[in-house]
């Protein structure tokens, strides 16, 4: 089964407010733990991204098409990153989870939604 592991954002990583060396530490840690993901087949993609000040959202309602620019509140509620995992069962998912770094300085919150695969 696939799934898509989504790092939710945090205040600090929606205003870039990370300190450097939590930074370094914490994506030589991500290289890791991606490599490790890699090698053991699961690894399908894996991308960080940037704070919801750069993206727009569109909302599409009875033919009307609104647009409304970043950021968006609460950060807690956005997406940081993602990964998309080849595993073989959702305890499969949370293994890999539980050994994943801290992706943010204090709480980090991954979310794991299999694919809707039909």
């Amino acid at each position: 089964m696939r799934v898509m592991v989504l790092v939710k954002a945090s205040a600090a990583s929606e205003d870039g407010a990370t300190d450097p060396a939590w930074t370094r530490a914490m994506l030589a840690a991500m290289g890791r733990f991606n490599a490790a993901l890699r090698e053991a087949g699961v690894l399908v993609a894996a991308h960080g991204l940037r704070p919801s000040r750069h993206g727009v959202r569109v909302t599409l309602a009875e033919g009307v098409r609104g647009v409304e620019a970043g950021p968006f509140l609460p950060p807690e509620a956005q997406v940081a990153g993602f990964w998309l995992w080849q595993v073989r069962d959702l305890d499969e998912a949370l293994a890999w989870a539980r050994r994943c770094p801290d992706p943010m300085p204090g709480e980090g919150i991954l979310e794991i939604r299999p694919l809707d695969e039909g």
